[in-house]
């Protein structure tokens, strides 16, 4: 017990060790589908993917275990979704870049963002942030994450003509979803500890008859396939480049203020942020995500990031590193444990990201809607980070109409010098594709 206190900052007259265990089991349930979606995303840019699998467990692990012993607070980490996207489809598909070329991006950005953490400068950008956008964050993350579940489950469905729409309400996995909210919701109505992690197996185990659960055709262990052909796989002749430049400074911003908004977000919802607005010992969370981005870029993978899915285990009352831990431990489980893991469908993981979407909204009781200077950048910051499929962007957009309107209406010594420089850093992430133009158009014109 003194062990576990020292480590994870575990108080046994306010924790309690089957919550916290239990709590990781869910957040490791939650994001689990990593190990599915992160081979098959960077497979499309032409990285093997069996190696690809290998490295997000293990990239996942080292994270967390960051974060569960020097950071002690209950979050997660794995090579986020959408930066593993701009990777593949932009950097690589797009912009016609190798993948080694983009993994030696997310390397230069794992030594960056050590430097801006041991700097502090990270944890100055969180301080500045108001307390009305920050209890909007999280609002936000929860309709983004609910969002998500129904995506997902197929609840939700896109379309040219209003760009969502219902999906086929008789479609299996449409009815695994509802059945699975139903079901968790009498877990929660009856306060039935670990209500989210029952749900997800009552869920997995109903849609084995529905088809959704698919049973290994072979053995339920498997050796971790080799990181041999991702390995240490770097572009160092492409680091001085323009291009270069723009993908480093886009993976950048996209992580920090993801990882910042998780951060804020389940915080908040879990009490965790003092008096004065602050998180405890973010520096060493944000130390977490840049060893785990570093490591996990010579392992072979994109950015590791905090993940939102966190919110799931802090629902469950986790508060304390030992949560993270227990992520991390069965991160490294689901190496041998592959097909186990992987025949979860993710209908049956949408019921709790949608359940913990609703747990997410009870700061927006907090939010001044009074003061439209406050009100506005809040909306901002809540609506467009499920509109724009984006924790970063609804930051952005929040933040941005926060200072233009301070600014406006006469009330700019209220915003903070960082606000100010956020700011001028926001634009100038919006303008990067041009002037990444007219520095081409000049070295081309110049014969350089």
């Amino acid at each position: 017990m003194k062990l576990i206190e020292k480590l994870f900052g575990f108080n046994p007259k306010n924790n309690n060790i089957k919550t916290e265990v239990l709590a990781g089991i869910t957040t490791f349930m939650t994001m689990a589908y990593i190990l599915a979606i992160n081979p098959a995303i960077l497979g499309d840019a032409g990285m093997d993917k069996g190696a690809v699998f290998t490295a997000t467990a293990i990239s996942a692990v080292i994270g967390t275990l960051v974060m569960a012993i020097v950071a002690r607070l209950p979050f997660a980490l794995a090579p986020g979704m959408g930066l593993n996207a701009f990777f593949a489809y932009t950097v690589v598909l797009t912009m016609g870049y190798s993948w080694q070329f983009a993994l030696t991006a997310v390397f230069l950005e794992g030594i960056v963002f050590l430097l801006l953490t041991a700097f502090n400068i990270r944890e100055m950008i969180v301080n500045a942030i108001p307390d009305n956008i920050k209890h909007s964050i999280s609002v936000g993350i929860g309709l983004f994450i609910a969002f998500i579940g129904f995506k997902n489950s197929g609840i939700v469905v896109s379309s040219e003509a209003t760009l969502v729409t219902l999906g086929t309400m008789t479609q299996p996995s449409v009815l695994l979803a509802f059945l699975g909210i139903v079901i968790t919701g009498l877990l929660l109505t009856f306060n039935v500890k670990g209500a989210l992690f029952i749900g997800i197996l009552i869920s997995t185990i109903i849609g084995i008859p529905l088809g959704l659960t698919k049973l290994p055709d072979t053995n339920f262990l498997s050796i971790p396939p080799s990181l041999d052909p991702i390995f240490f796989k770097f572009e160092w002749d492409k680091i001085l480049t323009v291009d270069m430049l723009i993908v480093l400074f886009t993976f950048l911003f996209v992580d920090m203020f993801d990882t910042m908004g998780t951060l804020i977000g389940v915080s908040t919802k879990a009490e965790m942020i003092d008096e004065k607005g602050n998180i405890p010992r973010i520096k060493q969370a944000f130390f977490a995500d840049a060893i785990g981005t570093f490591f996990g870029a010579i392992l072979g993978t994109s950015t590791v990031t905090t993940f939102v899915e966190s919110a799931s285990g802090v629902a469950e009352g986790g508060r304390t590193g030992l949560t993270a831990f227990t992520t991390a431990m069965l991160f490294g489980l689901a190496l041998i444990f592959a097909p186990i893991f992987l025949m979860i469908p993710a209908s049956a993981l949408s019921p709790v990201l949608v359940i913990v979407g609703l747990f997410m909204m009870s700061p927006i009781k907090k939010i001044n809607l009074e003061d439209f200077t406050e009100a506005i950048p809040a909306f901002l910051t809540i609506i467009l980070m499920p509109l724009t499929y984006s924790i970063a962007d609804g930051i952005i957009f929040g933040l941005l109409s926060y200072v233009i309107l301070k600014v406006i209406t006469g009330k700019f010594k209220s915003v903070s010098v960082m606000m100010y420089v956020l700011s001028v850093l926001f634009i100038l992430k919006f303008s990067m594709g041009k002037i990444a133009f007219y520095i081409r158009e000049i070295i081309t014109h110049f014969g350089f």
